[in-house]
């Protein structure tokens, strides 16, 4: 109850993926989602309107800002 928040893990079936947001060039929408380096299939997670929508993606899944790629 009182103790320290624990950071949430990356849950198994994303583990050994990378972060990546994908942004449409012509309407600028980003999507966020987990990227399988061996196939390059991407899985999409969430959209992402704006900086609180990036955080709780972060925050979920337990990504560090530096580690998300981004695609076009």
């Amino acid at each position: 109850m009182f103790g320290r928040r624990k950071t949430p893990e990356t849950p198994p079936e994303m583990a050994g993926k990378i972060p990546v947001i994908r942004s449409s060039i012509c309407t600028g929408e980003k999507t966020a989602g987990f990227k399988d380096p061996q196939t390059g299939r991407f899985t999409e997670v969430m959209l992402i309107r704006d900086r609180r929508d990036l955080e709780s993606f972060m925050y979920a899944y337990g990504v560090k800002e530096g580690d998300i790629k981004r695609e076009w």
